[in-house]
């Protein structure tokens, strides 16, 4: 359970990439060896859409049929686990989704169920990333709970830069209050549009105003119609466009998290001599 890390992908605000970020951080990390389960944790499956799952609703076991398996106390609902070509495994979502997260406001230990459903995959995998929902909701803190780290993906705008404060203290409470290991990864900077002088000064004003607490990626997301066009053809960006300038950016952002885990375990080494 130790070698496993989870990460939550999270931001409030739609539309920055987090749903990008999974899945090619995912397939980014089976492609170096690791063994890799993305957890689609939004009502609207953008995750398993993007995956090739066409008509989530159609299916019988979601993340939503584990999550309920844990608030009855029964054994986790068996066949939710989908594989996909490019060598990670899919937790999908639906809308059945919604209505879990409205109905965990009555559940006691309400902030645990998602970490109960995910915590026993844990031995089969070396990274599980969970794709969380725009919102700073029940899942979301569900998803923040499980986690062992959190990767804020971020456009280099006014309106994204202006939502981090709220997340960042979001994430300080559940710390402080409900999960002490969580850690930030860093914020990445995305959909980024080096053309543009604006992009490149709310980009450095993002490195000098959270630089010196939180890492900002060295990595940055390149703006591309390429990387919009995954999520209809059911792949990643390294199998639609290898050579693009996204697939190169989500190839070092790879390396980057290999390496800040690396980091992480010489530094226990250290700690436990």
């Amino acid at each position: 359970m130790e070698n496993c890390k989870v990460i939550a992908i999270t931001n409030q605000k739609g539309g920055v990439g987090k749903t990008t970020t999974a899945v090619n951080l995912g397939v980014g990390l089976a492609s170096s060896g690791k063994r890799v389960l993305l957890v689609d944790a939004d009502p609207q499956g953008s995750l398993t859409v993007s995956l090739g799952i066409k008509n989530p609703d159609e299916l019988d076991v979601s993340l939503s049929s584990l999550m309920q398996s844990v608030i009855d106390d029964e054994p986790l609902a068996e066949g939710a686990i989908i594989r996909h070509q490019e060598g990670v495994d899919l937790l999908p979502s639906n809308i059945e989704l919604s209505g879990m997260e409205t109905g965990l406001f009555n559940v006691m230990s309400r902030e645990y169920v998602l970490k109960n459903a995910i915590d026993g995959m844990r031995k089969s995998y070396d990274y599980i990333l969970i794709d969380c929902m725009p919102s700073l909701g029940m899942m979301t803190v569900n998803a923040l709970v499980a986690a062992d780290s959190v990767i804020i993906p971020s456009q280099p705008n006014f309106l994204s830069t202006k939502g981090l404060n709220l997340l960042l203290r979001s994430i300080s409470k559940i710390k402080r209050q409900i999960n002490p290991r969580l850690k930030i990864d860093g914020i990445l900077l995305t959909m980024v549009d080096n053309r543009t002088n604006f992009a490149k000064e709310i980009a450095a004003l993002l490195r000098d105003t959270y630089g010196s607490k939180i890492k900002v990626f060295g990595t940055e997301i390149p703006h591309s119609v390429r990387a919009k066009e995954i999520s209809a053809e059911g792949k990643s960006i390294f199998a639609h466009d290898p050579g693009g300038k996204v697939a190169e950016g989500y190839r070092n952002l790879t390396k980057e998290v290999l390496k800040l885990e690396k980091q992480r375990e010489k530094n226990r080494a250290g700690l436990s001599r």
